[in-house]
C-alpha cells in the first residue's frame, strides 16, 4: 500500500506542476525553432566509387569479400582524404570565400567525410556546404581525383615492371647474340665435314684394300693347290709367286691397321666436336626459351596494363541536393522539447524526495520530544526502587 500510495502521489505531484512542464517544453521548442531557423542550411553531397577486384583474379575468389580484404580498402580513404587533392579542389573552385579562410584541416575535416559502406566495395565521399551546387561539384571532382590517383598509381607501377623486364629482355637478348658468336666460331673452328668425308674416304679405301687382300688370299691358296701336284721345276716358281703374294698381304694389313687407327682417332675427335657443337646449341637454346618465356610474359603484361591491381570506377558522381542535410528543424525541435520535458521532471522529482526527506526529519524530532517526558519519570521510579533496596 506505501508503494501505491507513493507512486499515486508522485504523479499528483506532477500532475500539480503540470503548467510549469508545459511552459518549459514550449520555451525549448520555441527556441529550438528559432536557433533552427537562423542557422545556415548546410547541403550535402555524395558521390560513390565502386572499388573493383583486379581483372585476372578468380571470380570465385572476387565475389568472396572477407574482413580482412574489407579493412585493406580503407587504404583508399586515405587517396580520397588527401591534403593536396582537397586544396587543389578548393582553389579550383574558389571555394575559399564559401568556406572561410581557417587551416585547410578544419575546413576539411568539418566539409568532408569518407567512408566505405559496411561490407561492401563502395567507397562514399560526402561534401557538406552552404551552397548546394558548390558540394556536388566538390563531391564529383574529389570522387575524380581519386580515381586518376589509383590509376596513375597502377600504370606507373606497371611502367616500372614493363621497364625492369624490358631491361632483362635486352640482357637476355645480348647473352643469345654471345651463344650464336660463340657457336659461329666453334662451327668454323671445328668444322665435322672434313673429318666425315676423310673417314668416308678411308672407308672406302679399306673395303678396297680388304678386296685386295682377299685376292691375293685367293692366290696363296691356288698356290699351295699348284705345289701338291706341281714338278721340282715349278715348285721354284710357285714358291716366289707365293713369298711374293704374302708380301703384298702384310703390306695390306699393314695399310689396313693404320687406316683403322687413323679412323679411330678421327672418330674421337668428330665426337669431341659433335658433343661441343651440342654443349653450344643446348646453351643457345635455353636462353632462347628463357627470351620466348619472358616476351610471352611482357605481351601478358601489355594487355593487363592498368587492370593488375584494385580498379576505383565512379558508378554515381551525385546530384544537387535539393533538401538540405542541416538544420533537421523537425528532429530539433524534438529534441528540444525532450529536453525540455525530462529535464523539469528530473528537478520536480528531486524536489519531491528533498521535502520527503524534510518532512521525515521533522516528524522524527516531533516523535523524540514527544517521549522524552516519559522517560523521565522511569527514571525517577527506577531511583526510588534503587533507594529502597539500599535502606
Amino acid at each position: 500500500m506505501a508503494d501505491s500510495f507513493d507512486a499515486f502521489r508522485y504523479i499528483g505531484y506532477m500532475r500539480s506542476r503540470w503548467p510549469w512542464i508545459a511552459g518549459s517544453c514550449g520555451v525549448a521548442g520555441v527556441l529550438a525553432l528559432a536557433i533552427s531557423l537562423t542557422m545556415p542550411p548546410q547541403y550535402t553531397a555524395t558521390a560513390l566509387i565502386a572499388i573493383e577486384p583486379p581483372a585476372g583474379s578468380d571470380l570465385r575468389t572476387a565475389m568472396t569479400v572477407s574482413p580482412i580484404y574489407l579493412e585493406s580498402l580503407k587504404t583508399y580513404e586515405q587517396f580520397a582524404t588527401s591534403d593536396s587533392l582537397f586544396q587543389n579542389a578548393m582553389a579550383h573552385f574558389g571555394l575559399r570565400k564559401v568556406l572561410g579562410t581557417g587551416p585547410i584541416e578544419g575546413i576539411k575535416k568539418r566539409v568532408l567525410k569518407v567512408d566505405t559502406a559496411r561490407n561492401t566495395r563502395i567507397l562514399e565521399i560526402s561534401v557538406t556546404m552552404p551552397d548546394a551546387g558548390a558540394s556536388q561539384k566538390l563531391a564529383r571532382s574529389l570522387a575524380e581525383s581519386t580515381v586518376e590517383m589509383n590509376r596513375s598509381m597502377v600504370t606507373e607501377s606497371d611502367r616500372d615492371l614493363l621497364q625492369g623486364m624490358k631491361k632483362q629482355e635486352g640482357e637476355i637478348h645480348a647473352r643469345l647474340q654471345q651463344t650464336e658468336a660463340a657457336k659461329e666460331n666453334l662451327f668454323s673452328r671445328e668444322p665435322v665435314d672434313d673429318l666425315q668425308s676423310a673417314l668416308s674416304q678411308s672407308a672406302d679405301l679399306r673395303y678396297s684394300i680388304q678386296q685386295q687382300m682377299q685376292t691375293v688370299e685367293l692366290e696363296l691358296a691356288d698356290a699351295a693347290e699348284r705345289a701338291k701336284h706341281a714338278s721340282a721345276g715349278e715348285l721354284a716358281e710357285i714358291g716366289k709367286a707365293e713369298s711374293s703374294a704374302r708380301a703384298r698381304l702384310q703390306e695390306q694389313q699393314k695399310q689396313v691397321q693404320e687406316l683403322d687407327r687413323r679412323n679411330a682417332q678421327r672418330e674421337r675427335e668428330l665426337a669431341l666436336r659433335w658433343a661441343h657443337r651440342d654443349h653450344v646449341e643446348t646453351e643457345r637454346q635455353l636462353v632462347q626459351d628463357e627470351l620466348t618465356a619472358l616476351q610471352t610474359r611482357l605481351g601478358e603484361l601489355h594487355g593487363d596494363a592498368g587492370f593488375r591491381g584494385e580498379r576505383l570506377r565512379l558508378i554515381d558522381p551525385g546530384i544537387v541536393p535539393e533538401r538540405p542535410s542541416s538544420p533537421n528543424i523537425p528532429l530539433n525541435v524534438l529534441a528540444a522539447l525532450f529536453l525540455g520535458l525530462v529535464l523539469p521532471v528530473v528537478y520536480l522529482t528531486m524536489q519531491m524526495s528533498y521535502q520527503e526527506q524534510r518532512a521525515g526529519s521533522r516528524r522524527n524530532v516531533f516523535q523524540t520530544v514527544a517521549k522524552a517526558p516519559d522517560l523521565r519519570a522511569s527514571d525517577v521510579r527506577a531511583g526510588d526502587v534503587r533507594a529502597s533496596r539500599d535502606e
